[in-house]
């Protein structure tokens, strides 16, 4: 089992940047594809970027040149620098770990969810 744990949420105006961190335990992280996950209010959850065991990055297009996923294998942990924020962003952010092979952009296939941290974008 994986547990996992998102902080570095808040409150950024416009234009502004926000880097979030989510803090594996309980299994060998470096084995995962990590992926980032976003839920805006009154929306369904959608994909935001993923990150493979070798460093392989996937993002969709709304944040892509915007946003940069990372992982420090030593450190369990995987960041999401998210710049160039706009209002559309805010959303609850959620990190997510899968073993399964591919694109990894659908929810279904990821096993194990933190539990969220909020980004609020907005003047």
């Amino acid at each position: 089992q994986v547990q996992l744990v998102e902080s570095g949420g808040g409150l950024v105006q416009p234009g502004g940047s926000l880097r979030l961190s989510c803090a594996a335990s309980g299994s060998i992280f470096s084995r995962y594809t990590m992926g980032w996950f976003r839920q805006p209010p009154g929306k369904e959850r959608e994909f935001v970027a993923r990150i493979t065991w070798s460093g392989g990055t996937y993002y969709a297009g709304s944040v892509k040149g915007r946003f940069t996923i990372s992982r420090d294998n030593a450190k369990n942990t995987m960041y999401l620098q998210m710049n160039s924020l706009e209002p559309e962003d805010t959303a609850v952010y959620f990190c997510a770990s899968t073993m399964q092979n591919g694109i990894n952009y659908r929810i279904s296939e990821y096993d194990y969810w933190g539990q969220g941290t909020q980004v609020t974008v907005s003047s």
